[in-house]
């Protein structure tokens, strides 16, 4: 497989192009006054707006490349974040990370920007986040609620659309969320090179990693003493079994595939996601476009034009 270089882009690049804003997790909603802090990169344009949610662990800094191919062709407006405990937000110990506050904040952050309809693009476990958000679509219809924020169309790129498809090793994520995640994480917080084989298999075997991408990734992921809140933050692949039947796509689909077009990105060698691949062509068979990308779990990195060509070609319903 050939791999097309992309230019590498700094960890503090990226995130000084943004702004850390209030953000009130009790009372959930962009709060000027609040102490917990949320970074947010906004880019301008005409169009939809395009939702960019982020994977685990490298956050908002791992759409960086594709950011660059999109901003180079397309014009739409879009909008990046990092959930509190990734990338540049805040990363509390105390709190209480899942899903359902990670959609809380997106919603906020769609409130206070005034987005009245999106295209929403989610990466790894925030794959899981979109299924949270049109959940609460689907309950907000069935109770007669207007919607604040209409999808219009969702793509779900290398990420948990089933349940029962994840594929994560014994040494990645579960055992973050043992009780030996919490003695060695502060290990990893500290150097780039001893975190390197925990990042390593998110990538494929002929992918060119470069020392310097990886500190970059080290760089991106330990701020704010990011490395330490790994473990609470990494329990999204059970917490999605436990709810499976709210986030169980087909019924989704069902429920608004008239109302919102959906994609599928999958990849050849992804070690964590690829059984959703196959999953997804047999029970989502025509209701979906599902696209094959080569390479390892984070394409981003890898086939960044790629996936920014699949971006901008995802149709949108009116």
């Amino acid at each position: 497989m050939t791999h097309r270089a992309s230019a590498l882009i700094s960890a503090q690049e990226w995130f000084s192009a943004g702004e850390r804003v209030g953000y009130d997790a009790e009372r959930p909603g962009i709060n000027p006054r609040s102490p917990l802090r949320a970074f947010i990169r906004r880019a301008a344009g005409t169009g939809v707006t395009r939702t960019f949610l982020p994977g685990w662990p490298d956050g908002s800094y791992g759409w960086a490349k594709v950011e660059a191919f999109l901003s180079s062709r397309f014009h739409f407006p879009r909008i990046y974040l990092d959930y509190i405990g990734h990338g540049d937000s805040d990363k509390p110990r105390d709190y209480p990370y899942s899903t359902f506050e990670r959609a809380d904040l997106v919603e906020a952050l769609w409130h206070a920007e005034g987005i009245a309809q999106t295209v929403v693009v989610a990466f790894d476990y925030s794959c899981i986040v979109s299924l949270e958000l049109l959940a609460r679509r689907i309950d907000r219809e069935r109770a007669g609620n207007d919607q604040r924020t209409r999808i219009t169309a969702c793509l779900l790129a290398n990420g948990g659309i089933f349940a029962d498809g994840h594929t994560h090793a014994w040494y990645t994520t579960p055992l973050l969320t043992s009780p030996l995640g919490a003695a060695i994480t502060p290990i990893g917080q500290r150097s780039w090179r001893m975190f390197a084989p925990f990042l390593r298999p998110v990538f494929s075997r002929g992918y060119p990693l470069s020392a310097a991408e990886m500190k970059e990734l080290h760089d991106a992921i330990s701020r704010r003493d990011g490395v330490r809140v790994l473990p609470a933050t990494a329990g999204f692949v059970d917490e999605h079994r436990e709810h499976a039947a709210r986030w169980d796509l087909a019924r989704i689909i069902s429920a608004l595939g008239d109302e919102v077009a959906f994609g599928v990105v999958g990849s050849a060698e992804d070690p964590f996601e690829g059984e959703q691949l196959r999953l997804a062509r047999e029970r989502l068979a025509d209701s979906v476009e599902i696209t094959e990308l080569a390479g390892g779990h984070l394409t981003t990195a890898e086939q960044p034009d790629r996936l920014a060509e699949v971006i901008a070609a995802l149709p949108e319903r009116s």
